[in-house]
């Protein structure tokens, strides 16, 4: 066996990996390992002999002792490290220690020190204070005695040091010399001494004598734009007496109240001034004279507030007098001159909205110039600066007295309720609003009224319609709860003179286009109530606009709804009344009853889109706004189905007569060639036509449910008048087969109306038809079968007493026997007897005379006519 490799023996190159510094740079196991094996594998390649493992293994024994014994080294130096590493921790610990100990002493010492300085400090403090205190009475007495001094030096009529401070000691003596006579003139309003009261003129002449100095002298700096000079002189006077003389000289020499005493307004626009009484006109925007007029006020307002805030030291005040000054002077002033020259309601209101949209515009404009004051007050200055500014006017002292809680933003939002005070208060605006209202649709429905009032057999229709606008106007007056409702209605009472003129043009020709309701005119007077409405929620206050939209709501429904839509329809139905029942009604009436609908779905939708979402913040309101335009609603649907019943009853009337001219022998004719060509007898051809107008009137005028309870209405009762006309004509086989061809076409045209209620009432009436054509044989048979089956035997003897061949048929059913036909009898309705609906029909029917079943449908349609506004009830209510 060979002997082991050692490291001497390995290569120079192995010798290099296995050195120690390989391992303290970053190390590779792979690189390490292909570095001590690359010489051997070369040299392993070049040798064409079989592979020989043993330099390998020599190799890396070598350098496994090698990475051994470095091994040991590298752990004999690291427990030496460690060793030493303890060695410094020790001592370090110590060291630390010993500083920790250094530093709280140091603490102690610092502690111990500030505790001192503490001391030290509170000491002082209560030395400062002491002194302090001292040196404010100090003060105090120095300046009582400066007060008494210059007391007695006025009881002595000496006042040569104060004018001294007056005359010689600039700026700083004047501001010395208001602060000395501020407090002199209270003293002497204490003291009570012999000649107290001489000596108390003699301060206040000289106090006035001052002031009227300094006032000259801001005058003069006020001339020469010398702002500084103006600053000391508002400084001074506040100082004196708080600056209000300053201010009110300021305000009225200003050249913005100068020049402009009073704009006038230029009344020979007479675009604008017809605009204004026009109420198909829009509503202008802007007056030309206020349109300058504000935009003047803007740029004075900004050059103002740039001087303002440089001159006075109380700035806030100083815009506050001056807009109080623009607005109760310049803004009033013209705003009266617009409204007095207002001719009629709707004018006034225009303006009034016209300028409160225009000032409206200004206030916000104005809100950037709210400016901070210069120079703090204590509180007895300002106490002082409120007792002086009771000089100015009532508005100006309230604004600047206040100034310090009141902003210019909510100074000027009163400015400009107090502006519209005289026209807002209390009920006023809507008294004035509901008024115009009712006059633009007095006025509008004059010759509508008059057409109208022909029908009137009491009292005049317009003398009606005048009574009711008044009532509204005071419901909406009432509504706000003022005792100025009385005023509205003796307005409106005016109108009552036309009454006469009305009266006294009867007899003249009337066009029929006045008296016929308009689409139109229903939506011209919703525009002129959405722009009341719009005025409204302008002028109102917010928590007054959902009463007051309902107080307009009021004038509009009775305007509309009574006044219009209703006495359309009293109209024709008073004309359908008096119709002649020997002529054929007229359909007129229906298109009536479709512009209601028209109209009335219009209002409604009016109703719910503009008004009832302003009540949103009232659910009372709300709730009453709903329950007045359901009662409003329901009261035209009943005069609407008032109006439809009465035409039923004209068209069942005209139907009845017609089938009354049916002949004796029309349905029991001879064997003749004439009588068996013909198709219909002439009262069928009579009926059906009728029939057809009425179908193609309804459908033209009608819809949905209306028409279908219309049409069927009228199918209903002439299904009931040929029950009882099929009871009086004998019949016989040839009148059998015309009678087949009268029932034919009226199933036929009945069928044409398209209601599900009608065409199994025609076909019986067709199948008891047949019971003229059927042979007498098969006639029991007939009779217990199909649609007859369904009915009680005794109901059908009238109609089978008709019958040419009365006698064959009694003899068949001789020879049938009783009990037979009994028995076919028993089997053909004792099982359907009580649950047919055609037998109850039959019951109810028998007996039932054509007049009284005329008479009963004055009891309303079954179902009611139906406006379209249920649905916008429906909406409402909820």
């Amino acid at each position: 066996m060979e002997s082991t490799g050692s490291y001497e023996e390995l290569d120079s190159s192995v010798k290099e990996h296995l050195d120690i510094s390989t391992f303290q740079r970053k190390f590779d196991v792979r690189n390490f390992i292909g570095g001590i094996s690359d010489k051997l594998i070369s040299d392993s390649k070049g040798n064409s002999e079989p592979f020989d493992p043993q330099p390998f293994i020599r190799s890396f024994e070598g350098a496994v002792d090698k990475l051994i014994a470095i091994r040991k080294d590298v752990q004999a130096k690291s427990e030496q490290m460690e060793r030493s590493v303890k060695v410094a921790e020790r001592e370090y610990s110590r060291k630390m220690s010993d500083l920790n100990k250094g530093f709280e002493a140091v603490g102690q010492s610092f502690s111990g020190m500030e505790t001192k300085m503490n001391e030290v400090g509170r000491s002082a403090i209560r030395i400062g204070e002491q002194l302090e205190s001292v040196h404010v009475q100090r003060q105090r007495a120095q300046a009582a005695h400066d007060l008494i001094n210059y007391y007695i030096q006025f009881s002595r009529d000496d006042t040569s040091s104060l004018d001294v401070l007056r005359k010689q000691s600039g700026k700083e003596g004047r501001r010395q010399l208001a602060t000395i006579l501020r407090r002199l003139s209270i003293v002497a309003k204490e003291v009570d001494l012999p000649n107290a009261e001489k000596t108390r003129e003699a301060i206040e002449k000289y106090c006035e004598k001052f002031e009227k100095d300094m006032l000259n002298f801001f005058d003069k700096c006020y001339r020469k734009e010398d702002p500084k000079m103006m600053h000391h002189c508002a400084q001074t006077l506040q100082d004196f007496n708080g600056g209000a003389s300053c201010v009110q000289i300021y305000v009225n020499q200003h050249d913005f109240f100068i020049n402009r005493v009073q704009q006038k307004v230029n009344f020979n626009d007479e675009a604008l001034w017809k605009s204004l009484s026009d109420p198909d006109s829009v509503p202008p925007k802007s007056e030309k004279g206020l349109v300058d007029l504000f935009r003047e006020i803007r740029g004075t307002v900004g050059e103002e507030a740039q001087i303002v805030q440089v001159v006075f030291p109380n700035p806030p005040i100083v815009m506050q007098v001056f807009l109080q000054r623009v607005f109760a002077q310049s803004i009033q002033q013209y705003m009266e001159q617009l409204l007095n020259n207002a001719s009629g309601s709707l004018s006034f209101l225009r303006i009034l909205q016209l300028v409160h949209v225009q000032v409206s515009s200004l206030v916000e404009d104005l809100k950037v110039y709210e400016l901070s004051a210069a120079t703090p007050r204590s509180p007895t200055e300002t106490a002082e600066l409120r007792r002086s500014l009771e000089g100015l006017s009532a508005v100006a002292a309230s604004s600047a007295s206040t100034s310090a809680s009141i902003s210019l933003t909510t100074m000027l939002e009163n400015a400009m309720e107090e502006l519209f005070v005289p026209y807002m208060e209390g009920t006023r605006y809507l008294d004035r609003e509901a008024k115009s209202l009712s006059e633009l649709y007095t006025n509008y429905l004059v010759s509508f009224t008059r057409y109208h009032d022909r029908t009137s057999t009491k009292t005049s229709m317009f003398d009606r319609m005048v009574n009711q606008l008044s009532a509204a106007a005071e419901k909406t007056a009432a509504t706000s709860g003022n005792s100025t409702s009385a005023q509205a209605a003796a307005a409106l009472m005016k109108f009552s003179g036309l009454s006469s003129s009305v009266n006294q043009e009867k007899q003249e020709d009337i066009r029929e286009e006045d008296g016929l309701l308009s689409l139109d005119a229903a939506e011209r007077m919703l525009r002129w109530h959405a722009e009341a409405v719009g005025r409204c929620i302008e002028l109102s206050a917010s928590g007054d606009v959902s009463k007051n939209a309902f107080a307009l709501s009021r004038v509009l429904a009775e305007a509309i709804g009574t006044n219009y839509v209703e006495v359309a329809l009293l109209t024709a139905t008073e004309r359908l009344r008096v119709a002649d029942g020997k002529t054929e009604p007229s359909f007129n009436s229906l298109s009536v009853l479709r512009l209601v609908d028209l109209i009335c779905h219009l209002w409604q939708q009016y109703l719910n889109t503009a008004l009832l979402p302003l009540t949103s913040s009232s659910v009372t309101v709300r709730r009453e706004m709903v329950a007045f335009n359901n009662q409003t609603v329901s009261r035209i649907e009943g005069a609407a189905n008032n109006l439809l019943q009465n035409l039923t009853d004209a068209i069942v009337s005209w139907l009845a007569l017609q089938l009354t001219k049916q002949k004796r022998n029309d349905f029991k004719p001879r064997n003749d060639d004439i009588s068996f060509s013909r198709v219909n007898t002439e009262p069928c051809e009579a009926c059906c036509e009728v029939l057809e107008k009425v179908r193609d009137a309804a459908t033209q005028n009608l819809s949905g449910k209306n028409l279908e309870v219309f049409l069927t209405e009228v199918g209903v009762s002439f299904h009931s008048l040929l029950l009882e006309h099929l009871k009086k004509f004998p019949v016989n086989a040839t009148g059998g087969l015309m009678l087949a061809k009268d029932l034919k076409s009226y199933q036929d045209v009945i069928a044409t109306f398209n209601c599900p209620a009608l065409p199994e009432r025609f076909e019986f009436i067709r199948q008891l038809g047949n019971l003229f054509l059927v042979r007498p044989e098969i006639l029991a048979s007939y009779i217990t079968d199909d649609y007859l089956g369904r009915i009680d035997s005794e109901l059908l003897q009238p109609y089978l007493a008709q019958r040419s061949d009365r006698g064959l048929f009694e003899k068949t059913a001789d020879g049938l026997g009783g009990e037979e036909i009994a028995g076919h009898e028993a089997k053909g309705f004792r099982e359907r007897l009580g649950v047919s609906r055609l037998s109850t029909m039959m019951k109810e029917l028998e007996g039932l005379r054509i007049g009284d079943g005329i008479g009963s449908m004055g009891s309303g349609l079954s179902g009611g006519f139906s406006l379209a506004s249920r649905a916008s009830r429906a909406f409402g209510s909820t």
